[in-house]
């Protein structure tokens, strides 16, 4: 017997100046018969799908060619203030993106930010930075460090999108960093064992 699952989504618009403390979610199926299965609830900040959780048709793989598994990527821009950054994934699903942003000058609490294409899964290390600190928010092993040592941060961890990934870094005004993405690029897997 094979269970199919289908992928819905909506988006749930709140106003801007009010904070979302808690939401309740009802399911309804009506006029239908059969077994119906609800799985994978997921609410996130914006209106895209990042598609970065696994479902349950697939694993994930590391993206091959014909020359074998891609190797590890890394990603290194020199960036001032804020900048959006883009950059072409040959995997063809969503992965894990590890972030090292070391700061060229010293930066107030919370003026390092890093958000997905258009402002999205914001976050914000909440620490001061010091002159080549190293910040790194690793979804990777699920980690915010300042210099391998844990750090706060609030907000989220970032992803790759297939095909074309998008993030704003975000920096105190008139202030500069070195910038590191690292990821592996990945491709849907057959699911078998």
């Amino acid at each position: 017997m094979t269970i199919q699952f289908t992928r819905f989504s909506e988006t749930i618009r709140v106003k801007e100046d009010k904070r979302v403390v808690n939401v309740t979610l009802k399911l309804f199926v009506t006029d239908c018969t059969g077994t119906i299965y609800y799985t994978d609830i997921q609410l996130q900040e914006g209106d895209k799908l990042t598609g970065y959780v696994l479902n349950t048709e697939t694993s994930l793989e590391k993206y091959r060619e014909e020359s074998g598994v891609l190797q590890f990527v890394s990603i290194m821009e020199w960036l001032e203030v804020k900048k959006r950054l883009s950059y072409l994934i040959m995997g063809t699903t969503s992965a894990g993106l590890d972030c090292h942003i070391t700061p060229l000058q010293s930066m107030k609490a919370g003026s390092i930010k890093l958000s997905q294409g258009y402002g999205s899964h914001r976050m914000k290390f909440k620490a001061v930075a010091n002159p080549d600190d190293t910040f790194s928010l690793l979804a990777s092993s699920r980690q915010a460090l300042r210099n391998q040592s844990k750090t706060e941060k609030e907000g989220f961890y970032q992803y790759t999108a297939a095909s074309d990934s998008k993030h704003i870094v975000e920096l105190e005004e008139g202030k500069a960093a070195r910038v590191l993405f690292e990821f592996q690029e990945m491709q849907e897997g057959s699911g078998k064992q």
